[in-house]
């Protein structure tokens, strides 16, 4: 039977015993094994079950659907405690077993849930989570208009909206791939060209221009959109990133105009944060 005093043992105790998952162990090892030592917390499970079905889906070049947000009850330990005094009578030893080892993964757990895109980045190359609904919200937005993706990475947005018969021009200049995975997981074709030289190739061919996650600092946002309003045609540049944040420059921020804020509202519907980074969808001219 678990003591009040063993219930009150902090959460964020970042000391892993050796009853946890082993930490060194693969990233989707560690969350399988939670999964298997969580199967009776529901809460826990959910959050769990999300990131394994999220990965199952992009190791496929699928997207992936929706995240809830990556975190732990606040109550988690008190289930825990409700489940084992359920589950054992007093004064049996295992349920001062089974207390410790659940407890003692919970640190972990917390971080590698947290951890989630680090992941993701390391292992695909998706630097911003692209789900699929997230995708149909854009594909309905610029209806039957064609689209240029620069800086597209992989492409997983371009996949996205190639799948569901939009026309899209995918673009990249591949810079990246000698220092992280940019490029190295390609789900679509991407085309050899940096961003300023995609808009000057299509720009008489597209509406739209899509931006996702440029990289903070770094002045190649402020030349896409400066190139884009010396553009003879009306393009609307799409932005995903984090404002004043983990993407784009500063000064990017400030030379831009929004727009269309009810279109902006219902393309961030299936685009809420699930950690840290607060990043949205923004309509900018």
């Amino acid at each position: 039977m678990v003591s009040n005093k063993q219930r009150k043992k902090l959460l964020k105790n970042k000391k892993i015993t050796h009853s946890a998952p082993v930490a060194t162990a693969p990233y989707i090892s560690r969350m399988q094994a939670y999964g298997e030592l969580f199967s009776d917390y529901p809460t826990v499970k959910f959050l769990i079950n999300h990131v394994l079905q999220s990965d199952r889906l992009i190791k496929q070049s699928l997207l992936p659907q929706d995240l809830p947000y990556l975190l732990l009850p606040d109550d988690i330990q008190d289930q825990i405690f409700q489940k084992i005094n359920q589950q054992f009578a007093p004064g049996d030893t295992a349920g001062d077993q089974k207390w410790n080892q659940l407890v003692a993964a919970l640190p972990q757990l917390d971080a590698d849930l947290r951890g989630f895109r680090d992941y993701l980045e390391e292992q695909y190359g998706m630097w911003a989570y692209i789900s699929a609904p997230l995708v149909a919200d854009i594909a309905g937005y610029v209806g039957d208009s064609a689209v240029l993706e620069v800086m597209a990475g992989n492409g997983y947005i371009s996949k996205g909206l190639k799948d569901l018969h939009k026309t899209v021009y995918t673009t990249d200049s591949l810079a990246w791939t000698t220092e992280n995975q940019t490029g190295k997981h390609q789900v679509t074709d991407v085309e050899k060209l940096d961003a300023i030289a995609a808009i000057q190739k299509y720009q008489d061919q597209v509406d739209y221009v899509i931006m996702s996650w440029s990289p903070d600092g770094l002045p190649i946002d402020q030349e896409i959109l400066a190139t884009l309003r010396q553009s003879a045609r009306p393009l609307k540049l799409i932005v995903l990133g984090e404002k004043n944040g983990a993407t784009n420059s500063k000064q990017f921020w400030e030379m831009a105009h929004y727009i269309e804020p009810e279109a902006t509202a219902k393309l961030n519907r299936h685009h809420q944060p699930f950690d840290l980074i607060k990043d949205q969808i923004y309509l900018i001219d």
